[in-house]
């Protein structure tokens, strides 16, 4: 008699996956902020980002998410470092910097405007959050949804600039609002 193993959905889907042609490797990351020492819940997530990864025969990046330079420090990325080899798993070659790809993230953030799936939005955080929806309830548009995808692209750029403080304006996605995702 063959030992049962229990599969979870997430395996259910890579299998899936694999079975269908869909991808030959499975690619997973880690992407802590290196702006604190990690808890337990990210120790969660390099066991299943590794574990996964390892499983398949695949590969999982180690990639800070270093976009708040303010925050971060080179302890954090040292003790996530130890931190991951302590709970037994290795990155080889692959640590990466969101940062090193910030012109390309960029790039792509304008083209999202262009295409009329991105926009500028003036929404606090809070007015942010009582926008969102529920489970039950959809959420609201923003106002500042439907903006010219002129004005957007000339507020974005000038929000690199450095023209607004940091937090008054961010770039969103033009989702659907009504999706209980």
């Amino acid at each position: 008699m063959s030992e049962f193993k229990p599969r979870n959905f997430i395996q259910n889907i890579i299998d899936e996956d694999l079975e269908q042609g869909k991808v030959e490797r499975i690619y997973t990351r880690f992407p802590p902020e290196p702006n604190g020492y990690l808890h337990i819940g990210h120790a969660k997530s390099i066991c299943l980002n590794f574990g996964l990864a390892a499983e398949y025969g695949g590969l999982c990046n180690l990639r800070y998410d270093d976009t708040n330079p303010s925050k971060e420090e080179q302890e954090y990325v040292e003790s996530i470092e130890e931190d991951v080899k302590w709970l037994g798993f290795d990155w080889e070659d692959r640590k990466f910097y969101a940062s090193d790809y910030f012109e390309k993230m960029y790039e792509c953030a304008e083209e999202l405007i262009k295409a009329g799936k991105a926009y500028v939005c003036d929404l606090s955080a809070e007015e942010i959050r009582a926008y969102r929806g529920t489970l039950t309830e959809p959420g609201k548009e923003s106002p500042y949804r439907n903006r010219s995808i002129e004005e957007s692209l000339d507020l974005f750029r000038r929000m690199r600039a450095g023209e607004f403080p940091d937090g008054s304006r961010t770039l969103r996605a033009k989702i659907d609002m009504a999706s209980p995702n």
